[in-house]
């Protein structure tokens, strides 16, 4: 069943019994209140956001479908709701599916996490693999202190769902660290969110709400009595995107890019040559809460490109990536790729993240940590020519190609979907030599 005729079908439901502009209550219940498209009649935006956003899209990803497909097949059926449980909550906490492979069937508003997931926890009771308690008792929590009564829900006030209250950064990062099966904490984007100084130390924290939902001033109902608010966004840009058509996708993907663009400060630095031409890379994680990438860092790519040129000619490369090619089988002694790898309990490296026993990290980590600041050095031959033109580029990919690639050979992922796998630029810098020997831009890092 589609989310759209599904969608027909309800809101016609809906307009017979209840509605915001209703005189009298009749609260909505059972699957009235739990569907996303029952808050469309008041919170239009919000469900219009949300609809194209990876929380609506993350029980129809195709590569998150396969992965649990492989895992349910490899483990005999242990993985069990392992992935479901944060991919589609409602539907394992009303038993409609113990291992997801059979989310297809079931009615769109048991799939991804909707409206009613989020604004009916009513505790946190752990730090990951998804340990919130949900109340059920109708009431939609949020972070208005003074809800107006409507005759749709009642409403209460709830500090996991206040953005400027720290727990509503204990609400998000229940379900954004995963520790795997075998005990490997192989996302790890609330722990380093704690020990970053957006949320650790005596300055003021930033929460994942005050940068992953941004405010506006506007109402945030269309209801009779409702005031003027802060309108928190609902789209959550990261850097995963949707890959089938979904609503809002280009849009989506601009604000991935938007967000990307804006989180490192980049350096290139070249000194006057000696035996060789030396160049420095520097990356800095400015403006992230967490790590570079984050989340499922064992499946992102996220690499520098560099290339020297003399006139024309290429005198040296590193990080080129040939259309089509996954930059973890280049072969570059020289690349610089930021993305974790895992190992089984043998050592093995795996893609099979219900495998990973143990982890090992190569990411840029968010201020204060003592490697948020990243330097690499390139060493151009002289005898290749001197080169009057270093270009350097840092690329963003999701999901690694690599990772792909024994998805599609055992049939459970269909090769378009590699092919809609975006590359992010992330960053650009460039030097030319008749600027001078230094560093671009020279105040990159302050005077």
């Amino acid at each position: 069943m589609s989310r759209g005729s599904y969608a027909l079908g309800l809101v016609a439901a809906l307009a017979a019994s209840s509605s915001c502009t209703s005189e009298s209550p009749k609260l909505l219940q059972g699957e009235a209140l739990k569907d996303p498209e029952s808050c469309r009649s008041c919170h239009a935006s919000h469900v219009d956001e949300w609809s194209g956003s990876m929380h609506a899209y993350a029980a129809e990803d195709p590569v998150f479908v396969a992965m649990n497909a492989v895992g349910q097949r490899e483990t005999n059926g242990a993985l069990g709701d392992f992935c479901v449980k944060c991919h589609a909550p409602i539907a394992v906490l009303e038993g409609a599916t113990k291992d997801g492979s059979n989310l297809a069937e079931l009615p769109p508003y048991m799939r991804g996490v909707t409206c009613y997931f989020c604004h009916s926890v009513e505790s946190v009771e752990g730090t990951h693999n998804n340990p919130l308690r949900l109340a059920s008792d109708g009431v939609m929590r949020g972070g208005i202190a003074d809800p107006v009564d409507n005759p749709a829900h009642a409403s209460s006030y709830s500090r996991w769902l206040d953005r400027d209250r720290r727990e509503s950064s204990d609400m998000c990062g229940a379900c954004h660290d995963i520790v795997s099966p075998a005990g490997a904490h192989i996302e790890r984007t609330f722990s380093e969110w704690q020990a970053s100084q957006f949320g650790n130390g005596e300055a003021a924290r930033v929460s994942c709400g005050n940068c992953h939902m941004p405010g506006r001033k506007a109402p945030i109902a269309d209801f009779d009595g409702v005031k003027l608010r802060e309108f928190h966004g609902h789209e959550w840009p990261g850097v995963d995107v949707a890959l089938t058509p979904f609503p809002n996708r280009e849009k989506q993907r601009a604000a991935v890019e938007k967000s990307l663009a804006e989180t490192l400060i980049a350096q290139l630095c070249v000194s006057p040559p000696l035996a060789d031409l030396t160049v420095d890379v520097v990356l800095e994680n400015a403006f992230a809460g967490h790590a570079f990438p984050s989340g499922a860092a064992p499946d992102r790519r996220f690499w520098v490109e560099l290339v020297a040129r003399k006139g024309d000619a290429v005198v040296f490369e590193s990080g080129v990536v040939p259309d089509g090619g996954a930059v973890a089988e280049l072969g570059d002694p020289n690349l610089l790729l930021f993305r974790d790898r895992v190992f089984d309990a043998e050592g093995k490296e795996t893609h099979s993240f219900w495998q990973a026993a143990s982890y090992e990290s190569n990411l840029l980590m968010p201020r204060p940590a003592p490697d948020h600041r990243f330097t690499k050095s390139y060493r151009v031959p002289l005898k290749a020519g001197l080169a009057d033109r270093v270009t350097m580029r840092m690329w963003a990919q999701p999901v690694g190609l690599d990772v792909l690639a024994p998805l599609v050979a055992s049939g459970d992922l269909a090769p378009e979907v590699v092919a809609a796998i975006p590359t992010f630029p992330v960053t650009t810098v460039e030097w030319v030599a008749a600027d001078g020997y230094g560093c671009v831009p020279k105040d990159a890092f302050g005077p």
